[in-house]
């Protein structure tokens, strides 16, 4: 097992796990023991839905509510040439994510199509998005990777199986990225359907759980940069929902 390495159960495939109807939060559903981490990240209302671009010079994100980390997973080192800065805001309709992140060097995989789902895109630079839009169902939850080059990947967790993340699963969220060479940032905005994940109601108050992280770097594991805006100190996985933090839903 490699240290905070995702994904690392292979899989070829799967049905897709039975469809789920999830209301807003129903916050006494959720034991208070069941998550251990107190981060939050606030999800602003965005007065229209818009198509991502890259640009996070919108409106939306200039109106936002950012938090910055530059933290390993397990919280011990500090990475500030690899300092990620994240936001989210939401309509009626999506979920929206948007990361800035410093780099020194970018590692992707080079002459493929990006508009094909990568497995195993973790190998390389990414930004990844762990969703739960069911908090009282601890061990379920949403997966999206978005590389410099605008890869991607999607996929359904349910840590009560084997393997535990269904590759089949197909959101249709939208993404799209750049890369400033000059002042060697890349970013990415991620627009998710709440219908993918059958979150067809959400309003202020609303409280998800959530994690964020980045993978950086060039080589095995040992020499790459694996940050998490929401620590794991105990875990070598990313995959340790109980360490989600909050995603609350405001206007």
């Amino acid at each position: 097992m490699r240290v905070f390495k995702i994904g690392f159960w292979l899989v070829a495939g799967g049905a897709a796990s039975a469809a789920l109807t999830v209301s807003h939060a129903r916050k006494a559903a959720v034991p208070e023991s069941a998550y251990l981490s107190k981060m939050q990240l606030e999800a602003r209302r965005s007065s229209a839905d818009f198509s991502p671009d890259g640009d996070l010079s919108k409106p939306s994100w200039r109106d936002a509510k950012w938090a910055e980390f530059d933290n390993d997973a397990s919280g011990k080192f500090h990475y500030p040439e690899a300092a990620t800065r994240v936001a989210s805001v939401w309509t009626k309709t999506h979920i929206y994510f948007a990361f800035s992140s410093r780099y020194d060097s970018l590692n992707f995989y080079e002459g493929e199509d990006p508009k094909a789902e990568r497995w195993q895109l973790w190998d390389r630079d990414v930004v990844e998005v762990f969703l739960n839009p069911q908090p009282e169902r601890v061990s379920h939850y949403f997966e999206f990777e978005v590389a410099p080059n605008n890869q991607w990947i999607d996929l359904e967790i349910d840590k009560t199986k084997q393997p535990f993340n269904d590759p089949s699963w197909n959101s249709g969220f939208e993404h799209a990225t750049r890369i400033d060479a000059a002042r060697h940032i890349w970013t990415a905005e991620l627009r998710i359907p709440l219908a993918s994940m059958n979150a067809k109601e959400i309003q202020p108050g609303t409280q998800w759980r959530l994690n964020l992280f980045r993978a950086a770097g060039k080589g095995p594991d040992e020499h790459r940069k694996f940050l998490a805006w929401s620590i794991i100190p105990e875990g070598k996985t990313f995959h340790v929902p109980e360490r989600f933090g909050i995603l609350e839903i405001v206007n």
